[in-house]
């Protein structure tokens, strides 16, 4: 089946051939943005900034990049130069800008991208849904009442309502393959390493950022655009690795399927009814057998998701400061306050054994898929969560509970995973499968998701909505 080219793909290339201008696909944008104020996916404005851009280069015709044109937010949690990085913070609302671009931010804009605003995220990036004392809530163009996932919610919710074309995302325990699975997209952790990381994160080897997408090609193109070593990474793998990352001769993958990876119960009906057919559509797809696991056992001398809570929140406190985080409590989120508290207590000894337990890891889980192996596992394990991160309508606003997330794992190993669309659950919001590969095998998982949205492809927009490239059919 053929798949047509994505919105980036296609806008990019009207522009570069001046059947379309910047500033008709920015002011396009912007009327979007604007109609959709219920979504809430804008943490700053940058419009006039961004007409005023469009405008010089249709003039100078100087837009050649792959990205040529095509409207973008930056999620802020990453700098763009001129610009406050509040991070979804009060106690960051008087941030001073920033003097230069981040590094993804830095690649778009060489390559042609227009900035029209910031996206939002749950405050520090820490939790799976996106809402904070600062921009407020934001919503799930599938189902306005639910979340639209986190961190990277409002990039993930603004691409799937079609009101950009790139929004850009990070990635440190599923903050691209949450919104990626609840929003109905396709989206990529790749590697650790793999697009250089410059500052240090505040989870310092787990977060990276990683492209999301309504397509599979426009994925590819990001990617692309993305990747790269950076000075100061020391993670950064050699360019020489890049020819070993696609399918291997044949198609001959190893399948391997596991409802969990830790052992939190089973999952609901609806989450396993769809994962069991995602599972079975993608073995009959790659004509292979599946080998099922079972989580009680995969991981035997610690939990990979347990300890990633208590690495992730006490690196978070040290990043911002133990003195700072005391100060400012009282300003953060309830969820804020609930996992940097956590960072707060844990000791020295408990950090530095879970740091060291991430080496049985990353050995359990190369040995498992070495060589030509991917694991197949739900990308959320859960039906979904309301907008303001309740799991259901009377519960108390907190952060999500360990047992709802199937993400964390590829963060603490650093393999390479991808959320695919595949269905939707009772409440309309998508269900998503993750695809695990080997280290640096990116493009692998580049190419199955190429391979599945032919067989299966998936609506790139939610319901009510249309992609951005629809205006090429207007002008």
């Amino acid at each position: 089946m053929s798949v047509p080219p994505g919105p980036v793909t296609t806008l990019a290339r009207a522009v570069r051939e001046r059947r379309v201008s910047a500033t008709a696909l920015v002011v396009a944008s912007i009327e979007r943005l604007e109609r959709a104020e219920v979504l809430n996916v804008l943490a700053e404005k940058t419009f006039d900034e961004a007409l005023q851009l469009a405008r010089r280069v249709d003039d100078e015709g100087s837009l050649q990049g792959a990205l040529a044109g095509v409207p973008t937010l930056i999620k802020d949690l990453e700098d763009l130069a001129g610009h406050p990085t509040r991070k979804g913070s009060m106690a960051l609302r008087d941030a001073p800008l920033a003097l230069s671009n981040g590094v993804v931010p830095g690649r778009l804009l060489h390559a042609g991208a227009i900035v029209v605003g910031k996206s939002t995220l749950p405050e520090f990036a820490i939790e799976g849904y996106t809402a904070n004392l600062l921009t407020g809530v934001t919503r799930n163009p599938w189902n306005l009442d639910y979340a639209p996932g986190g961190s990277s919610g409002g990039s993930a919710a603004a691409l799937a309502a079609g009101l950009v074309g790139v929004a850009t995302a990070t990635d440190g325990g599923g903050s691209v393959r949450i919104p990626a699975a609840l929003c109905g997209l396709v989206g990529l952790k790749p590697t650790n390493g793999v697009v250089g990381r410059w500052p240090v994160p505040d989870w310092i080897d787990y977060s990276t950022d990683g492209p999301l997408a309504t397509s599979s090609d426009d994925l590819r193109l990001l990617f692309d655009v993305m990747c790269g070593p950076v000075a100061g990474d020391p993670t950064s793998p050699p360019a020489t690795l890049l020819n070993q990352w696609s399918l291997p001769e044949g198609r001959s993958v190893r399948l391997f399927a596991a409802e969990r990876t830790s052992p939190f119960g089973p999952l609901s009906r609806p989450v396993a009814a769809l994962f069991h057919e995602a599972v079975d559509a993608f073995a009959d797809r790659f004509n292979a057998q599946v080998t099922w696991l079972e989580a009680e056992g995969l991981f035997r001398d610690g939990d990979p998701d347990l300890d990633w809570f208590t690495i992730t929140s006490a690196e978070h406190v040290a990043s911002l400061g133990r003195d700072w985080v005391n100060e400012h409590m009282d300003e953060f989120h309830v969820a804020t306050q609930e996992f940097l508290g956590t960072g707060l207590r844990i000791a020295i000894d408990e950090y530095l054994a879970a740091r060291r337990r991430r080496y049985l890891y990353v050995r359990t889980l190369d040995e498992l898929l070495s060589p030509h192996g991917l694991l197949l596992t739900p990308a959320v394990a859960a039906e979904g969560w309301l907008a303001d991160g309740r799991m259901h309508t009377g519960a108390s606003v907190q952060g999500l509970a360990p047992e709802v997330y199937s993400t964390a794992l590829q963060n603490v190993t650093g393999h390479p995973a991808l959320s695919l669309p595949f269905g939707h659950l009772p409440s309309g919001v998508p269900f998503g499968l993750q695809v695990t590969a080997e280290h640096y095998r990116d493009h692998r998982l580049l190419d199955v998701a190429a391979l599945m949205e032919a067989a299966y492809p998936w609506a790139r927009v939610a319901p009510g909505y249309e992609g951005l490239e629809t205006i090429l059919e207007v002008l």
